[in-house]
């Protein structure tokens, strides 16, 4: 997936479907069905900042929960690594 960011729902769809703000939709309580997919490498991270369902809001949780989350797809090499000239 060659992208920075990638977004497949309308704002009105993702905010209405999920019930949580835009901008502060996690991966965790997607409903049911909804596919996640998730780079290997996060699974692997101790500790990993996630958005909780409000903006000014985020959770810390650890990377190899996404793992066992419902609906979810361990890729590994899904995020492509960049690097930043300073």
């Amino acid at each position: 997936m060659d992208v920075r960011k990638a977004s497949f729902l309308a704002r009105e769809i993702a905010v209405e479907s999920t019930g949580m703000e835009f901008g502060g939709i996690t991966p965790i309580g997607l409903p049911v069905g909804w596919p996640i997919l998730v780079d290997g490498r996060v699974t692997q991270t101790p500790l990993v900042i996630v958005g909780s369902g409000i903006r000014p809001s985020k959770l810390i949780v650890p990377g190899d929960l996404f793992s066992s989350l419902p609906g979810v797809e361990v890729i590994d090499g899904l995020a492509r690594e960049t690097s930043v000239d300073a």
